[in-house]
Parts: structure tokens; sequence; C-alpha cells
């Protein structure tokens, strides 16, 4: 038994007259040449925050002559902008007598801002010759995860490392950043 299609020239101009109509009304619907075409895109960006990924998705409005924006950039972490701090207590004693160094702080960290803000604290400090930047939030009393409007939080920070491992002489404080997580 053979499989024959029969084709009939009406076939072929039915099919042929529904593509250019849809190509016609695709063309119209959005013309590249038109000034007031627009498209709605996402920009994804990712940025990286004391081993963390984060996401910031933004939804903006192009010309339709406008390429498509990457599928994923990676940023700076957003920082709170017009954000200060005031420490209240900071002492490091390189050898405490029971063979431990003993690291101490309160800082006070303020939200200027009129609405509350979720992030991170990340401290810079100087530890010899080396310097470092990282949170010490999950070693606090209080992480200050959020800061409520026009507020302020106390990141307290009591802790003792044994001198097995060698000896500090000194940490100094270097800045307090506050990055946004959301």
């Amino acid at each position: 038994m053979k499989n024959s299609i029969k084709r009939s020239p009406r076939t072929f101009s039915t099919i042929f007259l529904f593509f250019s109509f849809y190509c016609f009304i695709l063309n119209i619907s959005c013309d590249s040449k038109d000034e007031n075409c627009t498209k709605t895109a996402v920009v994804s960006d990712t940025y990286f925050l004391n081993n963390q990924q984060y996401f910031l998705d933004r939804t903006i409005e192009l010309p339709c002559s406008f390429p498509n924006p990457e599928p994923l950039t990676q940023i700076d972490p957003p920082e709170l902008d017009g954000f200060t701090y005031d420490v209240l207590f900071y002492e490091f004693t390189p050898d405490t007598g029971n063979n431990t160094s003993r690291w101490r702080f309160e800082i006070q960290l303020n939200n200027p801002k009129d609405y509350e803000v979720t992030g991170l604290p990340i401290l810079t400090v100087k530890i010899g010759e080396l310097t470092s930047s990282q949170s010490y939030s999950d070693k606090t009393t209080l992480p200050c995860f959020e800061l409520g409007a026009k507020s302020s939080c106390t990141l307290s920070y009591d802790q003792e490392s044994s001198l097995d491992l060698g000896i500090i002489n000194n940490i100094e404080l270097i800045n307090v950043q506050y990055f946004l997580t959301n």
C-alpha cells in the first residue's frame, strides 16, 4: 500500500495567504520603525554577599528596536545610601591570661531612610597587615538584618579565640557598611 498525499493548489494558496496575513499583523502590531512601539523586559542582576547569592529583578520598558537585555549580570552589592554608624564600645585584648584573645564591640547602625530596610552589616577590619571584610552577625546578640525606618540597631559582639593558632596583636576597625539584600 502506498501513501499518497494529494496537494491541491487551493491548499497551498490558503496556507500562504494565512501565513502572509499573520506576518502582516505581527509586523503592524510592533513595527521597529514605529517610535511609539515599546516592549517590556525583565533585567536580572545578581550579586554575592557574605558567600550568599542574591538576585535583583527589574522590569523596564524598551523600544521594540532595542535588543533584549543579557540574561544575568553580576553587579556590586547595593549599599544603603546615607548609612552611618557609631562605635559605642570597642576593645581587643591580645591575651586574656587564659590562653585566649578577646574581641568585643558595640556598634550602632543607623538607617536614615523613611522606610524599613533588610540587609547585612559588613565590617572591614585590619588584622596585622591583612584587611578583611565580612559579616559578624552570626555571632552577635542581635544580627541587625533589618533596620526600621529612621531608626538604629546595635551590633554587639563578644568572642574569645584560642592562642594555640597564633597571637594577634591588634584588630583595627576600618569601616562598617550596610548592604541591602532585598
